[in-house]
């Protein structure tokens, strides 16, 4: 464990330096939120029949996903992509540890730190400016706790994975634009995904991308409580012990074909 925590650490503090970018990502997460929920607002004015989501919660729904976009995992690992590019991922296999879990360690430092920059400078003027309201009760603010660690590792274990293609991809560009597309779409990132069509309900919730932001907002609002709550929680933790097993088989097929020219 002591490793892998002092990766963790490291590369906590490497982000931990682009707190200007942060900044800069906040201002514009701010605009393009602003502009959503004054489409929202529109489309609720205009709608006839009672929507699954009142207004004021869609609203809130919306910031959320704003303020953890980055959560998302939306692209590759830059330099696990240089390194099988040049061929210095032979380095990664000297070294002391497992090497799906340094890399299940990276993503988990490179999904948390942006969040937590970005969400802390957001959530403040989102909620004074523009509407965002509090958790539904304080019980609702522990569950969301829970909800947003089971979305932090099952996007971990889903970058992770990504990552893992490399082997095979080389490039990357391939998975991550599709990640990207497939994952806000289908996880409530565009549009929550209780305000889809009746008949994609169920494979939704049965799909693991809602639990990487579905899953924690509805958290937040009390739309989820006591057992159908834990039911949530159940579902990120088998979906990303899923995704970490696939991770490991598909890492130890790509290590056992891989070939670095060079000397």
């Amino acid at each position: 464990m002591k490793p892998y925590l002092a990766v963790l650490n490291a590369r906590a503090r490497v982000l931990l330096q682009y707190r200007t970018a942060a900044m800069a990502g906040v201002a514009t997460q701010i605009f393009w939120g602003w502009i959503r929920v004054s489409v929202f607002t529109a489309f609720y004015a205009s709608g006839s029949a009672a929507p699954p989501l009142s207004l004021a919660d869609t609203v809130t729904y919306l910031w959320l996903t704003q303020a953890l976009l980055v959560l998302l995992p939306m692209r590759v690992d830059g330099e696990v992509q240089a390194m099988v590019r040049d061929g210095t991922v032979a380095y990664e296999l000297v070294r002391p540890a497992d090497l799906y879990w340094y890399w299940f360690t990276r993503q988990l430092a490179a999904r948390s730190v942006p969040t937590m920059l970005r969400a802390s400078t957001l959530v403040l003027p989102a909620m004074l400016l523009f509407d965002m309201g509090l958790p539904a009760g304080l019980a609702a603010a522990g569950w969301f706790l829970l909800g947003l660690a089971g979305a932090l590792l099952l996007s971990s274990a889903f970058s992770t994975l990504m990552a893992i293609t490399l082997l095979w991809t080389v490039s990357g560009e391939g998975i991550a634009r599709l990640m990207a597309l497939v994952g806000q779409f289908l996880s409530g990132s565009y549009i929550p995904v209780l305000l889809f069509p009746a008949w994609s309900q169920a494979a939704l919730a049965a799909l693991p991308f809602r639990g990487i932001m579905d899953t924690p907002f509805r958290l937040y609002l009390g739309n989820l409580s006591g057992m159908a709550a834990a039911g949530a929680l159940l579902h990120q933790v088998l979906w990303t012990l899923a995704l970490i097993a696939a991770g490991r088989a598909l890492l130890s097929r790509g290590l056992s074909r891989l070939v670095v020219q060079g000397g």
